[in-house]
């Protein structure tokens, strides 16, 4: 493909020692407003209204990073590719450096260090529960990641599967050696739930798959009026929370969600652990997802056969040493979203995407990406499609120009993009705690320009990825002699 040009245009620590336990941390709060009635005929003296200071966002790690153009200059890197993989909050990564000293061996060692790193991880399951307000029966097990988690769960259910066509490929490929089947979801909200309502009535379901929000679009479908639909069927419901709980809050037991996956590098706890959390029953009785140290109650030799007595969720699941310091991360997250989770995040988020969409839909050859224009609510994540320019060009020229990081491919979504793109690749914007409005009308600006004149750097396709040449840039800031490439399979080429 020939070479192209435009014109640039953009230039808490957490206050319980590593030992605390869930119940020494502090739970959810609830703001309650009490009226007072008058019973003096007096009048009253006026009191000021004191006005409460707005919660603020939590800080996250690496906000104003400094990132090299390609011409030269070194701007703060606006990063918009949070739908990814969000930086840690800074509360997060205070609680782990915390913990390292003490970090050593769980469940079993009775030194010290050892019954301090069991407490934070147990307590850790309590703070994830109450974070997603799972019911008192619930278990929490830890796993790498969402899929992780999905993959764990599929090894539990005790029946035929269901999904839409919308999922990410976690959803779509966990429950592939099962009974499994795949509908493709309507145009519209109602549409959808109609066709899932008859779906789940004429074939007996064990689990529903759905996922809380796109990570394509961000788009939210009601996951209150799905649970009922499914459990009126007999079909329990697993919410692929992934891109939602970062965003707003996860309420199992409001919801009647019957299991909730997510994954800690999504919710600013980028140590590589996630979660599965849910009901009991299937868990207890499941094949262990890994079988060895910590799954067991008691293993014995007898005619030459290991006879095992399994123990039972969530340690049944969690075989070897666990990541306490993953787990620690994501409780620490939990902590510092709860107070924002609910109106203040959200509030924030909602402001520049509708800066953004804005912005975008006002950009000739622009093409903003939807399942439903009619879905009730959406996360702060948007992809579209430039005419004539390919998506991994504007992302590889916005980072190369602008310092602007987004995502561009098929997102884990290959089926979604084929019915929204043709199949073809596109562009990403997903805003977090940090995003700025400076950092949205950046990222349009310089959309605008690439949209109207193409990118002002030369580029060239290497092993499918587009890259400056030449790019003068340092990728070897922390002196590992890393060779910058193409890297390993994208989930979107």
């Amino acid at each position: 493909m020939s070479d192209v040009r435009t014109q640039a245009v953009r230039g808490p620590l957490c206050t319980e020692a590593p030992g605390c336990t869930a119940a020494e941390e502090p739970t959810r709060t609830a703001t309650t407003t009490i009226r007072a009635t008058a019973t003096s005929t007096t009048t009253p003296t006026t009191t000021p209204t004191r006005t409460q200071a707005p919660t603020p966002l939590p800080e996250l790690v690496g906000t104003g990073l400094p990132v090299p153009l390609v011409d030269g200059r070194t701007v703060p890197y606006a990063n918009l590719d949070l739908a990814a993989s969000a930086p840690a909050l800074r509360a997060v990564a205070d609680h782990v450096a915390e913990l390292l000293p003490y970090y050593s061996s769980v469940h079993r060692g009775a030194g010290y260090a050892s019954q301090v790193c069991t407490s934070v991880l147990e307590g850790a399951r309590e703070t994830v529960a109450r974070f997603v307000g799972a019911r008192a029966d619930d278990v929490v097990v830890f796993t790498r990641n969402t899929t992780d988690a999905l993959n764990l769960l599929a090894g539990a259910v005790p029946g035929a599967t269901l999904c839409l066509d919308v999922e990410h490929h976690a959803t779509l490929l966990a429950w592939r050696d099962t009974d499994h089947r795949v509908l493709r979801a309507p145009d519209t909200v109602d549409e959808t739930l109609e066709l899932l309502r008859d779906a789940l009535t004429a074939e007996p379901t064990a689990l529903l798959a759905v996922t809380g929000a796109s990570n394509v679009t961000g788009e939210i479908l009601p996951i209150d009026e799905i649970c009922a639909i499914a459990h009126a069927a007999g079909t329990r419901v697993v919410l692929d929370a992934a891109q939602l709980a970062p965003h707003r809050r996860v309420d199992i037991a409001a919801s009647g969600v019957d299991y909730v996956v997510l994954s800690g590098h999504k919710l600013y706890a980028p140590y590589g652990a996630g979660a599965l959390i849910g009901r009991r029953d299937w868990l207890d009785v499941a094949t262990p997802y890994l079988a060895g140290g910590g799954a067991v109650r008691s293993v014995g030799v007898a005619d030459r056969t290991a006879e095992v007595s399994w123990a039972p969720a969530p340690h049944r699941h969690e075989a070897g040493t666990p990541n306490v310091l993953g787990a620690a991360a994501i409780a620490a997250a939990c902590r510092a979203l709860d107070p924002v989770i609910d109106e203040v995040a959200p509030a924030h988020e909602r402001a520049l995407l509708a800066r953004l969409v804005d912005g975008l839909s006002g950009i000739t050859g622009v093409r903003p990406l939807r399942i439903w224009a009619d879905a009730p609510d959406r996360v702060a994540v948007a992809s579209f499609t430039v005419a004539d320019v390919p998506a991994g060009l504007v992302a590889t020229a916005l980072s190369a120009e602008h310092g602007i990081g987004v995502r561009d491919g098929r997102f884990c979504a290959h089926p979604l993009l084929a019915r929204l793109a043709g199949g073809a690749d596109a562009v990403r914007v997903s805003l977090g705690l940090n995003t700025t409005v400076e950092d949205v009308d950046g990222l349009v600006a310089a959309v605008r320009a690439i949209a109207t004149s193409g990118p002002e750097w030369d580029y060239r396709e290497v092993d499918g990825r587009w890259t400056p040449t030449p790019d003068p840039r340092d990728l070897d800031p922390l002196r590992l002699g890393a060779v910058a490439g193409p890297g390993g399979a994208a989930c979107g080429h």
